[in-house]
């Protein structure tokens, strides 16, 4: 569901419905007659869906975690923000950026729109920028040709699908200016080639086999991925992320019904 296209059409309806008014059958109206009934709710909501329009269209929009693909960062249920503006003004509904201000930075946590289903949201962690060799065998990140610094941590355990409990490590991984915590399952593969999308744009840009793979990543798109990386649905699978698919940079918890202590955490 296009959340943003339903309020910029009730804004629309709303909106032609006060100034129709004000500019025709207002006119004609006595001026203590009362008002019509579509007419005042179009005055009272039309502020309020502005509000909220211009606020989630280019401040902060919130959005609701439903996987478990960015453990141990976000867990499910976790609501968040995002930074609708860091990454350039770009028009509602079209997503068009029209003014530049910032590019995303390796380690940014950005929600953007599925490459495959625009109209899905997806939420991952951005590991390659444009031009980027991003490689990732054994486990072990590589970002043209240096080995991305990371260090134990500790383990992660959680029910995973089909009622499954996994053990994971955890790692303390830095990308950039970023440090962050990454999780694996030592058993499971570093990719599965079999499940690889084989016509994403730029397919031949990157190289499979059992122990993993190595991508390039092309102008005006970015490499993405999840921070369980084992347990993760992202570029490795479907493709590079296009700059016109980008929402935004998730920076806060804002809300978790089932855990409250993980309300106004920041998000590294």
């Amino acid at each position: 569901m296009n959340f943003a296209l339903i309020l910029f059409v009730a804004l629309l309806a709303t909106g032609g419905i006060w100034l129709f008014d004000a500019l025709v059958t207002g006119k004609k109206r006595a001026a203590d007659a009362k008002l019509p009934l579509l007419v005042d709710y179009a005055q009272s909501f039309f502020p309020v869906i502005l509000a909220v329009f211009v606020l989630r269209s280019f401040l902060v929009e919130p959005f609701k975690i439903p996987s478990g693909s960015m453990l141990p960062t976000l867990e499910i249920g976790d609501f968040i923000l995002v930074n609708k503006y860091q990454y350039g003004i770009r028009l509602p509904v079209i997503n068009q950026k029209i003014i530049e201000i910032g590019q995303p930075r390796r380690g940014d946590v950005m929600v953007f729109r599925y490459p495959k289903d625009p109209s899905l949201d997806y939420i991952k962690r951005v590991v390659g920028l444009p031009g980027d060799k991003v490689e990732y065998r054994d486990k072990r990140l590589t970002i043209n040709g240096k080995p991305v610094p990371m260090a134990r941590a500790g383990e992660y355990h959680y029910v995973g699908s089909g009622l499954n409990y996994i053990n994971g490590q955890t790692y303390k991984e830095k990308l950039g200016e970023r440090e962050h915590t990454a999780m694996i399952q030592k058993e499971a593969p570093s990719v599965l080639p079999h499940q690889v999308d084989g016509d994403f744009p730029y397919r031949d840009n990157c190289t499979y086999n059992e122990q993993g793979f190595t991508c390039r990543v092309p102008q005006g798109y970015y490499f993405m991925m999840g921070d369980n990386r084992d347990a993760s649905n992202d570029s490795r699978y479907w493709g590079f992320v296009p700059d016109q698919n980008i929402v935004g940079r998730a920076f806060m918890v804002w809300w978790n019904f089932g855990e409250f202590g993980r309300i106004g955490n920041f998000i590294d």
